[in-house]
């Protein structure tokens, strides 16, 4: 269909002209330059002036309705949910404004959200002018749009300037974390940066520990020869990526120092396609020439060859604020001291619903990280806190997780319509997981995921596949 080398070392731009029937909706990661109505069927043109890698050409088409909510964005998708995704989404433009200040103008015109269907297997895919995001965003209340902060950061980071291959995919995704949290900070508070930063401190561990520390898909830059891009995704890049420019940010001065450089950066790789070695001379230049011989001699200092070739955690854990983690984390203690009790009446559920959605997905964090409760205090908890019917995917999946590390099948219904529902990998990897290691769990996660085989994204399916089956599959 669009026969181009599969690199993200090459940028190409593009135009095309796609015809579709009379009642649909064709969109791409273009500008729209009109349409064309001939008989049954309309003819939908565009142009992408930008040079872009070939994973960023990108096209949808459906029964699809929109809303603005700026000039410059708005959200795309089927009739029946569009008001709930324009309120949701309805911060897009501040969250613009700010990425602006932080690196420079917009450069891609439009910056549209597209909705697509449950078995999207991510949070959101960052194509230009028009961004993919899945619909367990729709929490109701605001309370996971951190991702579109973080699909909206690409436009400069990853869009703009890109990774040239995908050993140095962290050079997208770690800065696009950075810029994200950023973003988020400016909107809410450093504390909220802070607070988001502990919440991805827990989301690296935990892939460290599913590849195995001494795994080198763990490494900031993998080596890739003979391996499918695919089977090393994970927070690693992500989370690895940001820790490590968040130490390199408080090591050269803070935000201060840090964010012009970040700018220039940006400005400086701006639609190329680099390596982590072109990044971190860039890195030394510019500080010296800005800084001085003394900002040299602090990179000197780096472990380099650690941060970004050996397997396992960063060499150095960053020192985030905590201040908006100690009312969870009193709350999970006070449950940890008392999981043994036969009664839980005591419990006020205010202490649970004054949490923020961060603070609460932080409890549920705190409670999983230690030996299973009884299934009598998961009860309980069940019983006073309004935990097993948020809306918020993110709690859904710490509950559910919760729940089948202490063994608790009536929750099993729930987890199999949770993984049945939507196909993002985030949650029905790590659920199917757990399932299979409950008990009493491991026919029924199997036997859910061959049901619904067919449901899920194609990257998706091959990789809960693994995770039941292991790699020869054979049924």
């Amino acid at each position: 269909m669009v026969p181009c080398q599969d690199t993200p070392s090459l940028k190409i731009s593009y135009s095309a002209s796609i015809k579709v029937p009379e009642q649909l909706t064709a969109l791409m990661s273009a500008l729209s330059t009109g349409s064309e109505k001939s008989g049954d069927k309309t003819t939908f043109k565009f142009e992408q002036k930008n040079a872009i890698p070939s994973y960023l050409i990108a096209l949808a088409v459906g029964y699809l309705a929109s809303k603005a909510i700026s000039d410059r964005i708005a959200v795309w998708c089927e009739p029946e949910m569009l008001e709930a995704a324009a309120y949701e989404f309805s911060d897009a433009e501040q969250f613009m404004k700010i990425a602006e200040e932080l690196t420079c103008p917009y450069e891609w015109g439009r910056y549209d959200l597209l909705i697509l269907p449950p078995s999207f297997p991510y949070g959101g895919m960052e194509n230009p002018c028009i961004s993919f995001i899945t619909p367990t965003l729709l929490a109701g209340d605001k309370s996971a749009v951190d991702v579109i902060a973080h699909e909206l950061s690409h436009s400069w980071t990853g869009n703009l300037v890109t990774n040239s291959n995908w050993e140095n995919f962290w050079l997208n995704e770690g800065w696009t974390k950075f810029l994200e949290r950023k973003i988020m900070g400016r909107m809410h508070g450093e504390a909220t940066r802070q607070f988001s930063s502990i919440i991805g401190w827990k989301a690296l561990k935990e892939s460290v520990e599913l590849f195995g520390a001494d795994s080198p898909l763990t490494a900031l830059c993998p080596k890739l020869e003979n391996v499918n891009p695919d089977d090393a995704f994970s927070s690693i890049p992500y989370e690895k990526g940001y820790n490590f420019l968040y130490y390199l940010e408080q090591l050269l001065g803070g935000p201060e120092i840090f964010e012009p450089y970040m700018k220039a950066h940006i400005i400086h790789f701006a639609h190329q396609s680099i390596t982590t070695d072109q990044w971190k001379e860039f890195l030394y230049s510019y500080m010296e020439k800005n800084h001085g011989q003394s900002k040299v001699e602090l990179l000197n200092k780096v472990d380099w060859n650690t941060w970004l070739y050996a397997p396992g955690m960063p060499p150095v854990e960053c020192n985030f604020d905590d201040s908006l983690s100690k009312a969870c984390n009193q709350l999970a203690k006070k449950w940890l001291d008392s999981k043994d009790l036969s009664d839980f009446s005591s419990f006020d559920p205010a202490e649970f619903e004054t949490l923020s959605t961060n603070q609460r997905v932080v409890f549920l964090d705190r409670l999983t990280d230690h030996p299973a409760f009884p299934i009598k205090a998961v009860q309980g908890m069940a019983g006073r806190y309004s935990v097993s019917t948020s809306n918020n995917c993110e709690i859904k999946l710490r509950w559910q997780l919760f729940c089948l590390k202490a063994g608790y099948e009536a929750i099993y219904p729930a987890v199999v319509d949770f993984v049945k529902s939507q196909g993002r990998m985030k949650y029905v990897r790590p659920l199917y997981r757990s399932l299979s290691q409950a008990p009493n769990g491991n026919e029924l996660a199997k036997s859910t995921f061959l049901e619904n085989k067919a449901f899920y994204h194609p990257i998706a399916a091959k990789l809960i596949e693994k995770d039941l089956f292991g790699k020869n599959v054979a049924y």
